[in-house]
């Protein structure tokens, strides 16, 4: 139906690789030519050897699974008549070890806080229909294994 591209970069420094002491910066370019510094996480790879201030790669995961509940609830929420002024979560993605002994992003917890303006406000049924129907139809949601699960925050 679609494809969606992303180049992923990286480059020696000139550091000794071969002893494992070499950054792990690098950076993410999207098919609309937007660059974003990446890194692994510094919980994975302390510094020096990452970089805090990139986006890593579970930060982006956890970021894509909210950002696609968001573009779903939206959508619900416009076609059921709610008007949104803003939503914001915070959302956490908890890493623990598999069966295995590997380590995974088990879960997503989202948090959205979504103000509403205009005459017709939900219910909390209401919400909860939608933050449902969103997850369901979520693309991302869709592709993985990690439980998901929607707190809602006003």
């Amino acid at each position: 139906m679609s494809n969606h591209t992303a180049i992923v970069r990286w480059k020696s420094s000139g550091s000794n690789f071969l002893k494992g002491q070499y950054s792990r910066e690098h950076t993410w370019t999207f098919d609309g030519g937007l660059s974003v510094p990446a890194s692994p996480s510094p919980s994975i790879v302390p510094a020096p050897w990452s970089n805090a201030a990139n986006v890593d790669p579970e930060e982006a995961f956890v970021a894509a699974v909210s950002s696609c509940h968001m573009l779903f609830y939206l959508m619900f929420a416009y076609k059921n008549g709610f008007q949104v002024d803003s939503y914001e979560d915070e959302a956490v993605g908890t890493m623990t070890k598999n069966e295995r002994g590997l380590l995974w992003l088990s879960s997503i917890q989202l948090n959205p806080r979504v103000v509403y303006g205009g005459e017709k406000r939900p219910t909390a049924e209401d919400e909860e229909r939608l933050h449902h129907l969103s997850h369901e139809q979520c693309f991302i949601a869709n592709s993985i294994k990690s439980d998901v699960t929607v707190g809602r925050k006003r």
